[in-house]
């Protein structure tokens, strides 16, 4: 469905605004109806099925890495990024 329009709770979205909403698919934070709108999506969707693919990989692995594994300079630099993606949305 790459950038096409998709019918997903009562809103027209495309792939950008689905992809948004991958950390709330994967924190089981939607609605079962926007679940199963958004599964259908990634069902019509390879680049969204491939996004969510390496989103999972990321947090396996990352979701290892200890805040004592980071140098510092990467810490500041993480938080940075952090903090500036967080003000984009405001």
């Amino acid at each position: 469905m790459n950038d096409q329009d998709e019918s997903f709770g009562g809103h027209e979205t495309t792939c950008e605004q689905a992809v948004a909403l991958v950390t709330d698919y994967l924190e089981d934070a939607l609605t079962q109806e926007d679940r199963a709108r958004f599964e259908t999506h990634l069902s019509e969707c390879a680049l969204c099925t491939e996004h969510l693919r390496q989103i999972r990989i990321s947090i396996a692995a990352l979701g290892q890495v200890r805040v004592n594994d980071l140098s510092p300079r990467t810490r500041e630099d993480l938080t940075l990024l952090y903090r500036r993606w967080r003000n984009q949305d405001v």
